[in-house]
């Protein structure tokens, strides 16, 4: 669920204007799932801009505090949002952890890194969702160690019909600042692309997995 649409419209003008995320629709990009994409999305390059990064972690912060109330500690889901994640949690004066996409073969093999008590209320930062599974196997992870999860809030979001499927099974609420709905919607108005670029991104979206197989 996007929170506000001039935060929503505002973040992707942002993410498009440092090329955090591209549209390449003539020369499609290969997902790390096999998925062929007119899209990609990178949004951990955000941290090299002060100003902008700021506007993020700060509409994140409050929003955190504004659909959950203050948690315990934030958590952030590696690599992606580890950064976003910490400034979220240093905003809102918080601890924070992050959690692995599993268990560390050496060492203590922790998955969840840093100080986390039993029944601490945590809200997990995201950096981008897509089906929405590597998210959740975080979720999985911190309930596991006995953490309670208020919610999930994201920075962007493909909108699949599958993520939003995935989070209703694990009946865990999401939020996100902005949407691939937004991005078109401003890549669009802004001429960043053209009319029949603009056909092929509605197609894709409409069946991604099966764009150009």
């Amino acid at each position: 669920m996007v929170l506000d649409k001039n935060t929503a419209k505002k973040t992707a003008e942002l993410l498009l204007q440092i090329n955090a995320i591209k549209l390449k629709p003539e020369n499609p990009f290969t997902w790390a799932s096999g998925w062929k994409s007119p899209i990609y999305c990178d949004n951990r390059i955000l941290l090299s801009y002060p100003a902008i990064r700021n506007y993020i972690k700060g509409e994140m912060a409050k929003q955190v505090e504004n659909l959950y109330g203050m948690p315990d500690i934030i958590a952030g889901v590696a690599t992606g949002a580890i950064g976003i994640g910490a400034l979220v949690a240093d905003t809102l004066g918080l601890p924070f952890i992050y959690v692995r996409p599993e268990p560390k073969s050496h060492g203590r093999k922790n998955q969840v890194e840093g100080h986390l008590e039993k029944n601490q209320t945590v809200v997990v930062i995201e950096d981008l969702i897509s089906t929405g599974r590597s998210s959740l196997n975080a979720v999985d992870a911190l309930r596991e160690e006995g953490a309670k999860v208020k919610g999930m809030l994201a920075i962007f979001t493909y909108g699949f019909d599958t993520a939003q499927q995935n989070f209703e099974e694990k009946a865990l609420q999401l939020n996100t600042l902005s949407s691939y709905e937004y991005l078109i919607d401003q890549a669009s108005d802004t001429g960043y692309i053209k009319e029949d670029q603009l056909k092929t991104l509605m197609e894709w979206r409409t069946n991604p997995s099966k764009w150009l197989q």
